[in-house]
């Protein structure tokens, strides 16, 4: 049975969307243009692979077995077909990256103003999700994660800088009026503001000292998730309302400033620098070789 690849790849669009207006945007195709493409394919197929609503799309049993085998497929093709890349002067096309909240904050604006203007004909698309995915099924080229959150079986190498640190912090006047901790206990008595994982997972507070840890799971008048409320936390400890517990590279400013006063800082805890994983594929789309190559060389 010949299928139509064009269709194929806009039933697979669709559904990764999760709508029609969605994968119109994404791909620049019109959403009547994609409707009656998934209609042809289901046609042929003489299956319904989407269920349809008027406010969401999602794929049917039959669809979401379609998906598992058409998704690497298409890679494949895309992947097969950009080997022209390397006829040109310069690798083009779409770059896909999936990549946490605190990333796409701290690590990629420079790495992303470096590389797109050593590859202009590239254009570079981030997703931005703090939970874990699988970079292939959602439509991505390649994430970028911290080592314990890696998917296995993929290629993974150091991005960014190598060692970074939990900061913790509150306002001049919090401190005033609330005192200073001396200890990562005494943090249970303090007004501290929490962050969520996409997923439901609440971390715990952890701090270290010459071979000492210490995990704190306290308490507060404010609970985000960060992929969607990162500044909201970050100016309602600026406000006084608490302790902070993040990422040094995004309170630095702040504590430079003189808006956030450090604590505890001889006990904050080290962890290494996120990494940039991908498929082990033996014919990279041009885009992705490109970054790689350059993140290898250290110039990113």
């Amino acid at each position: 049975m010949a299928m139509d690849f064009n269709d194929l790849a806009a039933f697979l669009a669709v559904a990764r969307a999760g709508g029609f207006r969605d994968a119109a945007r994404a791909g620049g195709i019109s959403a009547s243009g994609l409707s009656a493409a998934v209609g042809r394919l289901e046609a042929k197929l003489g299956v319904r692979l989407l269920h349809r609503t008027t406010r969401s799309v999602a794929p049917t049993e039959a669809g979401a077995r379609l998906i598992e085998r058409l998704a690497p497929a298409l890679s494949d093709v895309e992947a097969a077909l950009d080997v022209l890349n390397r006829f040109r002067d310069k690798p083009a096309g779409t770059l896909k990256l999936n990549v946490p909240a605190g990333v796409a904050r701290v690590v990629l604006p420079s790495i992303l103003s470096a590389f797109l203007k050593a590859y202009p004909d590239i254009r570079v698309e981030v997703v931005v999700e703090d939970s874990f995915v699988d970079v292939l099924s959602a439509g991505c080229d390649a994430g970028i994660r911290y080592d314990e959150r890696l998917e296995q079986d993929m290629i993974a190498i150091p991005i960014g800088a190598r060692r970074q640190r939990f900061a913790t912090a509150a306002a001049p006047g919090y401190l005033a009026a609330r005192g200073r901790p001396e200890h990562p206990s005494e943090l249970l008595s303090h007004a501290c503001l929490r962050a969520q994982f996409a997923g439901g997972a609440l971390p715990i507070w952890e701090f270290e000292r010459d071979g000492e840890v210490v995990r704190v799971d306290p308490s507060g008048p404010l609970l985000v998730k960060p992929a969607a409320a990162m500044d909201l936390i970050i100016g309602s400890a600026i406000d006084g309302l608490g302790v902070i517990h993040f990422y040094e590279d995004l309170l630095r400013p702040h504590l430079d400033q003189g808006s956030l006063e450090a604590v505890l800082e001889p006990w904050w805890q080290h962890f290494s620098g996120p990494f940039l994983y991908y498929p082990g594929r033996r014919n990279l789309p041009a885009p992705l070789r490109a970054f790689v190559d350059l993140v290898k060389e250290g110039a990113l």
